[in-house]
C-alpha cells in the first residue's frame, strides 16, 4: 500500500512559487516536486484564515456544512468523520506534526499521535497557562537551548507585517521543528503499516521571522510593485468609517494601508525568506524519504491553508475575497501512478474540500459519500468525471460577510453590508485591478453570477436571500448556528 504525505503551509500565496513564475521568491525544491507531478493553477482557499480552511480540509466539506464562515477560537470541533479518522480506521499509521488549531486544542481528530505547535496563539496561552499543555514544540526548544525561551523572545507578533531575523540557532527554529519531528516518525513508524503523515508548517505566517541567510536572501532583491485597484480609496473608506483600529499603516498589526517602501521591502523579504526556509526543509525530507527507501512510494500533497495580501491593494493579511487572499499552491504527486502526466499543469477549479477525497482515492481507500469534496484522480486520469464550473466562497471581515464566486476566469464579489459589487475578467486582469461591475456591457454576465449566488445562499441560517435577490445588512457571525446545535455535522 502507498504511503502518503499531506504538508501544509500556513498563509502561503498561490502565486509564491518560482515554477509559477514569480518575480522574485526562489522556491527551487517545490519546483523540482511540481515536475515529478500535478499543479493546480485555479487553487483556492473558499473561506481563507486558518479555523475554517483546515475545517474544510479536515473534513471535506463546504463552509455551509461545516459551519465555519470566519474565524472564531473555542468552537469544539465534532465532526464525526475526518481525514486522519478514515486513514485511521482504514489500516494507516496517522501522525501529525506541527499546526492544528482545534479545539479543543489536544483534540487529535482521529490522528493516532499529535506533535503540536499551533504557533504563538493568544487565545489558547490564556486558556493553558501551562505550555506543555498545549504546545510541544517550545518545551522542545527549551530542552535543546538549556534555557527557558519562547518563540517570540524576537518581540515580532504573530499577526504582524513586522520582520527581522531568527534569533536563536536555525535549528530550533518552527519549520526545522516541523521536519525534525517528520524524520522522527519516518525512523521510528510502524514498519507493518502505510502510514499518513501530516506536516503543518506554521510559516510562512507572521512572524516573518527566517533564519538570517533567508532574510538577506530577499532584502536587497528589486521588488514590483504590488497592484492597486481602481476601487481601493472608496472601499477601504467605506470600511473605516464602519471599523476602528487596527486598519491603518502605521499599526503593526494592520488590515488595510499603505506601508512605506521601507516596510514593506523588510515584510516580503520576511515573509519570502520563510518560504524559502520551507522549501529547502521539504528536500531535507525529501532526502530521508530517499535514505528509507519511501520516496517512490508515498504520495506526497503541498497545500496552503489560505494566502497573505501583502501590500495588494493596500491590504494585508487574509480573510479578502482577492487573489492574494484565496489562491493557494496545490501540488499533487504520486510516483507509482504512471497514469499521471508529470509535470503538468491543471485548469480544473480546486480548493481544499477535495484533498480529502484526493489522498484516500489515492491510497485506494474508500471515500465517505457525505463529502462535499470530490477527488481529483479521476480528472488526472483523463477520465470524463463531472467537475464544478465554479467555486462558491466566502469570509466575514470588517463586520459585514463578503461573498464571492469564480471559475478561474471571472470573478463575481458580493458584501452583505451594502450589496457592493465587484466583477473581475480574470483572464484579462489577473490582479484585479478594474472593477467592471459598473459598465453595462458586463450587466449580463454580472446577472448570471447574482443568479448563481442566490442559488449558493439559499437555505442558509443567515438569510442572504428571498430566492428572488440578495438581501442586505442581514446580522453574520462566524460560526453557523447550525455547527453550535450539532447539526449539519
Amino acid at each position: 500500500m502507498k504511503n502518503v504525505i499531506l504538508i501544509m503551509v500556513d498563509q502561503w500565496r498561490g502565486d509564491c512559487l518560482s515554477i509559477d513564475g514569480h518575480p522574485v521568491v526562489h522556491t527551487p525544491f517545490l519546483d523540482e516536486l511540481a515536475l515529478r507531478g500535478v499543479r493546480f493553477r485555479h487553487a483556492y482557499s473558499a473561506t481563507p484564515t486558518c479555523i475554517p480552511a483546515r475545517a474544510a480540509l479536515m473534513t471535506g466539506l463546504s463552509a455551509r456544512n461545516h459551519g465555519r464562515v470566519g474565524y472564531q477560537d473555542g468552537v469544539d470541533w465534532t465532526y464525526p468523520t475526518t481525514l486522519a479518522g478514515e486513514f485511521t480506521r482504514q489500516g494507516y499509521q496517522t501522525q501529525a506534526v506541527g499546526k492544528m488549531h482545534v479545539w479543543p486544542v489536544r483534540n487529535r481528530l482521529g490522528f493516532d499521535n499529535v506533535i503540536l505547535h499551533d504557533g504563538y496563539l493568544p487565545y489558547s496561552r490564556r486558556h493553558h497557562p501551562d505550555i506543555e499543555t498545549m504546545d510541544d514544540y517550545v518545551p522542545w526548544m527549551r530542552n535543546q537551548l538549556g534555557y527557558p525561551a519562547d518563540d517570540i523572545d524576537h518581540g515580532v507578533h504573530c499577526n504582524s507585517w513586522v520582520a527581522r531575523p531568527w534569533d536563536k540557532p536555525e535549528h530550533v527554529h518552527p519549520t526545522n521543528f516541523v521536519t525534525t519531528q517528520a524524520v522522527q516518525f519516518l525512523k521510528r513508524r510502524d514498519p507493518t503499516k502505510p502510514f499518513f503523515l501530516y506536516m503543518s508548517y506554521h510559516r510562512p505566517h507572521p512572524p516573518f521571522d527566517p533564519p538570517q541567510w533567508a532574510f538577506d536572501q530577499y532584502q536587497d532583491r528589486e521588488m514590483p510593485d504590488p497592484p492597486v485597484g481602481d476601487w481601493v480609496t472608496e472601499l477601504h473608506s467605506e470600511w473605516r468609517q464602519r471599523n476602528n483600529p487596527p486598519l491603518g499603516a502605521g499599526h503593526p498589526e494592520a488590515f488595510i494601508g499603505q506601508l512605506s517602501e521601507v516596510n514593506l521591502r523588510r515584510a516580503r523579504a520576511g515573509y519570502y525568506g520563510l518560504m524559502t526556509h520551507i522549501d529547502h526543509q521539504i528536500k531535507r525530507l525529501i532526502d530521508h524519504l530517499i535514505h528509507h527507501n519511501l520516496y517512490d512510494n508515498t504520495v506526497i500533497c503541498f497545500v496552503s491553508d489560505h494566502g497573505e495580501m501583502m501590500g495588494d491593494h493596500h491590504m494585508l493579511r487574509k480573510g479578502y475575497p482577492y487573489m492574494g487572499s484565496i489562491r493557494i499552491p496545490f501540488i499533487y504527486v504520486d510516483p507509482t501512478d504512471d497514469r499521471i502526466p508529470t509535470g503538468t499543469v491543471r485548469d480544473e477549479v480546486v480548493e481544499l474540500r477535495d484533498v480529502m477525497p484526493s489522498l484516500l482515492d489515492s491510497a485506494g481507500l474508500e471515500i465517505p459519500d457525505t463529502l462535499d469534496g470530490q477527488s481529483i484522480l479521476p480528472r488526472i486520469h483523463g477520465q470524463s468525471s463531472k467537475w464544478r464550473d465554479a467555486l462558491h466562497g466566502e469570509h466575514i471581515l470588517f463586520g459585514e460577510s463578503i461573498q464571492w464566486l469564480t471559475n478561474g476566469r471571472e470573478k463575481y464579489i458580493w458584501s452583505s453590508k451594502t450589496g457592493r459589487e465587484q466583477f473581475f475578467n480574470l483572464d484579462d486582469d489577473p490582479q484585479e485591478t478594474r472593477n467592471l461591475a459598473g459598465q453595462p456591457v458586463v450587466a449580463p454576465r454580472l446577472n448570471d453570477w447574482r443568479q448563481r449566488l442566490i442559488e449558493a445562499l439559499s437555505d442558509r441560517d443567515e438569510q442572504f436571500t428571498d430566492g428572488h435577490q440578495l438581501l442586505v445588512d442581514q446580522p453574520v457571525q462566524a460560526t453557523l448556528p447550525s455547527i453550535l446545535s450539532n447539526r449539519k455535522v
